[in-house]
Formats: C-alpha cells, structure tokens, sequence
C-alpha cells in the first residue's frame, strides 16, 4: 500500500500529547524543562540502475514502483536524522548551556531504535511515548 511508501519518502512526524497537568516525576513533582528538541530519524530506500548508481526521479511520483521493491528487502539504503546526512552537527548541532533542562522527543517511523545518551545524562526516560 501507499502508507509504508509515504513513511519512507519522509511525510510522517511526531504529535506528543502531554498529561494535561504537565509531566511528573514519581514522587508526583511537576517537571520542568528550559527546551525540547525533536529528533526525526528517516530510513530512505533509495533504488539503484543497472550499474549501481542511486537513481533520481523528476518527481516523487515516478519513484513509487522502483522504491517500493527496495523496500520489500527491509533493509534501507540510508538512515538519517532530519532527513539528511550532518543535520544536526556544525551550525546546526543541538545546543543547550550548563545547567538547562532540555527535553528530546525522538521519532523514527519505520523501525523499533532509540537515542543513546552517553554519561548518565537522561534522567527520566519515557520508551515508546508512554508518560
């Protein structure tokens, strides 16, 4: 169907609906944050021509057929974060200060994965959404 095809040509994204009286932490405490960041990570399948070389299309469209074989293998061609190789490095890095709070809501529509912090840096952690 047109569903799996839509996911992978990047028309998905995140709705996050918080409890009505905020987040809480398990003493019942209101948890508070200085930002949120989102983190949207894509699978492309990407079909490739007869001599191995990624294949372009004049419009989205024209790529349905080709791609949706690529996607029968489940195994894509490329993973990326907000849909492009380096978008959240450089200029573009998440950035928070010494002693904020930030939130991090991390989507990815195709496959169970999830963000590792490294150094003990996430203190409350919801897995698949659940508050």
């Amino acid at each position: 169907g047109m569903v799996p095809w839509h996911v992978v040509s990047v028309m998905n994204g995140a709705i996050m609906v918080l409890p009505r009286d905020g987040l809480k932490d398990e003493a019942g405490k209101a948890l508070r944050y200085d930002k949120i960041f989102y983190v949207g990570e894509n699978d492309f399948y990407v079909p490739k021509d007869e001599k191995g070389q990624y294949k372009t299309y004049e419009t989205l469209g024209e790529s349905f057929a080709d791609t949706t074989e690529v996607m029968r293998k489940l195994i894509p061609t490329h993973v990326v974060f907000e849909g492009r190789a380096g978008a959240l490095t450089g200029k573009n890095a998440l950035a928070a200060k010494v002693g904020e709070t930030v939130m991090i809501v991390h989507s990815q529509a195709n496959r169970d994965t999830r963000p590792h912090l490294i150094g003990g840096h996430g203190d409350y952690v919801w897995t698949t959404g659940k508050f």
